[in-house]
């Protein structure tokens, strides 16, 4: 059986997730999506936490989905609505991290790719160390951009950033994140964790109950519109999935090579 995928640790009001699959590089498997999707919940019913620290490790935060992991690769076999309840992990771990009570921090270390991005813009606030890179590689293989996160990204960077960091599939590093909006802090090496517990414990001083309606506030005001944007991921997915561009995607990357795409 596989080690359990996340660890939990509770500091006064403020609750630590930590992806625990350090071996896998921090890959997001359905298994560990689905924690993901039910510990949230969980820690908000506990009447202390306040603040929840999304964080990945000391050296990289997640690579991303697990293309390895059996049940992605069940993706493409099987029922239709088998299919499409395993695509629907991914956004329904975001949601949940999304919709929490408490404040939300993602603390940042090394590489952060694809799925590992969307669960970080799915969260409140973002502190990089000043190492850490953002990158979002779907594209290149023959994948959309899914879990609903295009249109967190957009309310972030805005519309052009949001083309440029999702197209080009180039590594975006702490200090851009920083200018462009998608962090709110640069940390040390080594010590986005520190500062993410840092501004968990300035939030969990205010008085939880403004901070709260504020959080929802904010958030139902720019979000409004996310779901028309973000409805059809999954279909567009399982589209791309089975695309010769795909394909073409995977092999190139495990070759270590440019992909030669043909639009099939």
């Amino acid at each position: 059986m596989e080690p359990q995928t996340l660890l939990v640790e509770k500091d006064g009001p403020t609750a630590v997730v930590t992806l625990n699959r350090p071996r896998n590089l921090n890959t997001l498997s359905v298994k560990c999506l689905r924690e993901l999707k039910e510990v949230f919940p969980l820690l908000q019913d506990d009447p202390e936490i306040r603040v929840i620290i999304l964080a990945g490790g000391s050296e990289f935060f997640s690579a991303g989905m697990d293309l390895k992991d059996q049940e992605v690769q069940k993706i493409l076999s099987g029922p239709l609505d088998e299919r499409l309840a395993r695509v629907k992990a991914g956004p329904e771990a975001c949601q949940a991290i999304e919709d929490v009570r408490p404040v939300t921090i993602a603390a940042i270390e090394g590489f952060c790719l694809g799925g590992g991005v969307s669960l970080a813009v799915s969260c409140d606030f973002r502190i990089m160390a000043q190492r850490a890179y953002l990158r979002i590689p779907e594209i290149d293989l023959g994948l959309n951009y899914s879990w609903g996160s295009i249109p967190r990204l957009v309310r972030l960077v805005g519309p052009a950033k949001a083309k440029e960091a999702i197209i080009l599939c180039q590594e975006i590093p702490a200090d851009k994140c920083l200018a462009w909006g998608l962090a709110e802090e640069v940390a040390p090496p080594g010590k986005a964790l520190v500062a993410a517990r840092e501004m968990a414990r300035k939030i969990a001083a205010k008085p939880p109950l403004p901070v709260a309606m504020t959080k929802e506030s904010v958030n139902r005001c720019s979000a409004a519109l996310d779901r028309c944007g973000a409805y059809m991921d999954g279909d567009q997915f399982l589209l791309t999935a089975y695309s010769e561009d795909h394909a073409e995607g995977l092999r190139a990357f495990l070759e270590k090579r440019a992909g030669r795409y043909r639009g099939r």
